[in-house]
């Protein structure tokens, strides 16, 4: 299997954060997001084929893989979603890109959310995979949400404590934390599963990813109850995809869910995956995508 075939790896100075970004394609802008443990390297499967339509720009989020690191702090305010979704926004500018395309997966679809609320003129169609708003997990936690996302609560539990356990053994963290999907191992491609790895040595990767939890437990929300309150709303089409095998079709109706996010229209449908819907089922998450982005 070919790895970003036709691609460039580049550094980016942003305003904000220095951030490692992958690059290639023609055609209309499209930016991708990657979740936990993980880098932009969680592509690898869909972008080339992407690429044949789009400009892709893969970057790794502040923090994560090989982008800047910011140490922990008493608000948590660098990993603040709207702080990554600046970043992103400031990205495609520099990129000359005002207004983007955006498919993103876990905390990358996170941050795709409050970019949407914060700058609705730049993002032209959004989809998020296996995910629903932060702030329904935390109002809707229950036995079964805890247990499942157990490690919501753990990566969010104060500085350097998380940190310390995880950095004794990264790997071992690293695999337990995705093996819990089945065959996950089976699906990561040996040059992404080293990327993921390699990044996770650094112990600054570590308290970035804690850092990134705690914001969604504290500073995150803040922001989420003021843009409910506001009747701040997706303005862009929206598509949601979840995996099938997943929790997220299970403890959730995703799509009336997202409904009530968004001023636009809402589609979208379960594929046949657990969490990791680009790696696992390529082909299925393309069948989706490109014919919803393909109609900006």
């Amino acid at each position: 299997m070919a790895f970003f075939e036709g691609f460039t790896l580049q550094q980016i100075e942003t305003p904000g954060a220095r951030l490692r970004v992958r690059l290639g394609g023609q055609g209309p802008p499209l930016l991708l997001l990657h979740g936990n443990p993980e880098t932009h390297a969680m592509w690898h499967r869909v972008a080339p084929q992407l690429a044949e339509h789009f400009s892709v720009v893969a970057p790794d989020l502040r923090g994560y893989g090989g982008s800047q690191k910011f140490p922990a702090s008493r608000d948590h305010a660098p990993y603040a979603k709207r702080a990554m979704a600046q970043d992103m926004v400031d990205l495609m500018r520099g990129l000359g890109h005002e207004e983007f395309l955006v498919a993103a997966h876990d905390r990358g679809a996170r941050v795709a959310h409050r970019m949407a609320l914060d700058h609705p003129q730049a993002v032209r169609r959004l989809c998020v995979m296996d995910i629903v708003p932060t702030i329904e997990h935390f109002e809707r936690t229950d036995m079964a949400f805890a247990m499942g996302y157990y490690h919501w609560f753990f990566l969010a539990q104060p500085h350097p404590g998380p940190e310390d356990m995880i950095n004794r053994d990264t790997a071992a963290w690293f695999f337990f934390q995705t093996s819990r999907e089945p065959k996950a191992r089976g699906f990561f491609h040996p040059e992404a599963e080293a990327d993921y790895l390699a990044a996770l040595k650094n112990p600054a990767t570590v308290t970035a990813i804690c850092e990134d939890y705690r914001a969604a437990a504290t500073i995150d929300l803040v922001h989420d109850r003021e843009s409910r309150a506001a009747g701040q709303k997706i303005a862009c089409p929206l598509m949601v995809l979840w995996g099938a095998k997943g929790r997220i079709g299970q403890w959730y109706d995703p799509l009336a869910l997202w409904r009530r996010y968004a001023a636009g229209p809402v589609e979208g449908a379960a594929v046949p995956t657990g969490h990791y819907l680009p790696e696992e089922a390529p082909d299925a998450v393309l069948g989706h995508l490109r014919p919803f982005l393909e109609t900006a």
